[in-house]
C-alpha cells in the first residue's frame, strides 16, 4: 500500500499543467512581432428539410359518373425540400387499407392502399400506394427544391366501394444516403 502511495505522488510531483503555445520575440527599437497558429474545426452534418404545403387532403366523393370513369382526380399537397446533400423524396401508405366507418347499414369493405394513386403531374402517369416508401424525386445537393405537386386519382368501382368515410394516411418522407 504504502509503494502505491509513493508511485502516485512522484506521478503528480513530476505532471505539468497543459500549456498552449507560446510566442516569445525579441523587441528592438519598438518593434517587433509574434505569431502563433491556432486550428479551428468543425464537422458539417448532412442536414434535411422537408416541408408540406399542407397535412390533409379532402378528396372529393365520387359520382355516378366517377363511378363509371373508374376514379376522381384531386390535387393533393406540394412539398419542398432543402438539402445540403443528395435525398429522395418518397411517398408510401402508413396501413395497407383505409380505415372505414359505416355511414349506413352496409360494412365498408377493406379499400386497399394502392386504390389513392400519385404522380407528380395532372396529366402523367398514375401509382398506386404502397406501404414501401417508393422515391417521387431525387434531389440534389443543392440547398433547395421547387415545389414538388403531388395529384391523386382515388380509384372507384361500382360492387366494391360502399358508402362509408374512409381515410388513409399519406407517408411523405426524406431519406438521405
Amino acid at each position: 500500500m504504502k509503494r502505491g502511495f509513493w508511485i502516485a505522488v512522484a506521478l503528480l510531483a513530476a505532471a505539468r499543467p497543459l500549456t498552449g503555445q507560446t510566442c516569445t520575440a525579441t523587441v528592438s527599437g519598438g518593434a517587433g512581432t509574434c505569431s502563433l497558429n491556432v486550428t479551428a474545426t468543425m464537422t458539417v452534418n448532412a442536414v434535411v428539410q422537408l416541408s408540406l404545403s399542407t397535412t390533409t387532403t379532402t378528396l372529393t366523393a365520387p359520382g355516378s359518373t366517377d363511378y363509371d370513369a373508374g376514379f376522381v382526380a384531386n390535387t393533393g399537397p406540394s412539398a419542398t425540400v432543402q438539402c445540403n446533400v443528395t435525398c429522395r423524396l418518397q411517398i408510401s401508405a402508413a396501413t395497407a387499407t383505409w380505415s372505414a366507418v359505416a355511414t349506413t347499414s352496409v360494412t365498408p369493405r377493406s379499400k386497399p392502399c394502392a386504390d389513392l394513386t400519385w404522380s407528380t403531374s395532372a396529366g402523367g402517369t398514375f401509382v398506386g400506394l404502397t406501404t414501401t416508401p417508393v422515391t417521387v424525386q431525387t434531389i440534389p445537393a443543392t440547398g433547395g427544391s421547387a415545389p414538388v405537386s403531388i395529384f391523386y386519382k382515388t380509384i372507384y368501382a361500382w360492387g366494391l366501394d360502399t358508402p362509408a368515410k374512409y381515410s388513409l394516411n399519406v407517408v411523405f418522407t426524406l431519406a438521405a444516403p
